[in-house]
């Protein structure tokens, strides 16, 4: 049996109280399946939470249909075909879709949905592609596909311009530019509600090294399938948030959805490849996210829509709801080891955006 939190807990009243470590006392005060995801671990020896606190158990990503650690590189070319002037045609279709997904160990939340998961699909296409999409709405409520990039106001995916009412369906066709980290989301009112329940992805335009000849070697590393692209680690990293009881508080944070999931199993990186990190940011009910890295530096492409780094050895940045860029960071000259990255706000520590990189050599 699946709970919510009660309306009158909130995550500060939890965390004011100390009750997030208590998890007997949780236990009395409610159902423990309700609560297993409040339950704390204390003891570093027992489990990889670099002596902090985790939730207990795991989520069933079989039931939920997806797996945070497979959206960490799971690109979606689409169907991809030739136009008659010989550019490419890449071609989506993708539905919304409103189910119940476990957030949490033993903690369900009521989500709109891209393709049945949260993030959606993470779309990857390359400079100068065509790219069209076929929206289905079988759901109660309209729905649209806003998408963070150049285009006209037709395709913009707002009330009144291609919206999907319940049944419904529309096309959005567009040329993608400019390269970058981009998203897409939902724009139907209210916003907030639309954006918070789950429906937004990632949009990652590759740069065609053909129109960026004095950085074309930067421009290929960049380009999914190419021989300088196949040796970096890149992956998709979606910073969101869960307000279960619905006062428009988060009870957990996360990336890729999933509370402390990277904390429990590391991502397992090679010390002698470099890494590249496609960042965005769709946190609702906070003004900002962050993202800070443990015992080294990175490099920061702001948007992504520049092929020489905004920021130069940095190890946070902050980003608003929407903001998102490309980090890149090697640890080659480190030894093996266990390196945390995580939010620079402890609270969101401690409600689950709290994760480490397993470096091999």
């Amino acid at each position: 049996m699946k709970w919510h939190l009660p309306l009158d807990l909130t995550r500060r009243s939890l965390l004011g109280a100390g009750l997030l470590g208590a998890g007997s006392f949780l236990g009395k005060l409610l159902p423990t399946t309700a609560f297993a995801a409040q339950q704390q671990v204390s003891s570093p020896g027992e489990s990889h939470d670099g002596g902090g606190s985790m939730t207990v158990g795991d989520v069933d990503n079989a039931r939920n249909g997806f797996n945070p650690r497979e959206i960490l590189t799971d690109w979606d070319t689409g169907k991809a075909s030739q136009l008659a002037d010989g550019r490419t045609l890449r071609e989506y279709e993708i539905a919304a879709e409103e189910r119940l997904i476990e957030i949490a160990p033993g903690v369900s939340y009521p989500a709109w949905t891209y393709n049945g998961r949260v993030p959606g699909p993470t779309l990857r296409v390359t400079e100068g592609d065509r790219v069209r999409i076929r929206f289905k709405n079988p759901g109660t409520h309209p729905h649209t596909i806003h998408f963070h990039g150049i285009h006209s106001a037709r395709v913009d995916g707002v009330p009144g311009s291609l919206q999907a009412l319940p049944g419904g369906e529309v096309v959005y066709e567009f040329d993608a530019k400019p390269f970058g980290c981009h998203l897409y989301h939902c724009h139907s009112a209210p916003f907030k509600r639309h954006l918070h329940k789950g429906m937004y992805g990632a949009f990652i335009v590759d740069p065609d090294p053909k129109r960026h000849s004095k950085e074309e070697k930067v421009a290929l590393s960049r380009l999914l399938g190419s021989p300088e692209n196949a040796n970096w680690q890149e992956f998709l990293m979606v910073m969101n948030g869960f307000d279960t009881n619905f006062d428009e508080e988060n009870e957990f944070y996360a990336v890729n959805t999933i509370p402390h999931e990277f904390m429990k199993r590391p991502l397992r990186i090679q010390r002698d490849r470099p890494v590249r990190i496609y960042l965005a940011n769709f946190t609702e009910f906070d003004p900002i996210n962050s993202f800070h890295l443990h015992g080294n530096f990175f490099d920061y492409y702001d948007q992504g829509t520049t092929l020489t780094p905004t920021l130069r050895t940095v190890d946070t940045v902050m980003l608003c709801q929407g903001q998102r860029g490309i980090l890149e960071f090697s640890f080659f000259e480190h030894e093996p080891g266990s390196y945390m990255f995580h939010a620079h706000q402890s609270e969101f520590i401690e409600l689950g955006w709290m994760s480490a990189f397993e470096v091999v050599a």
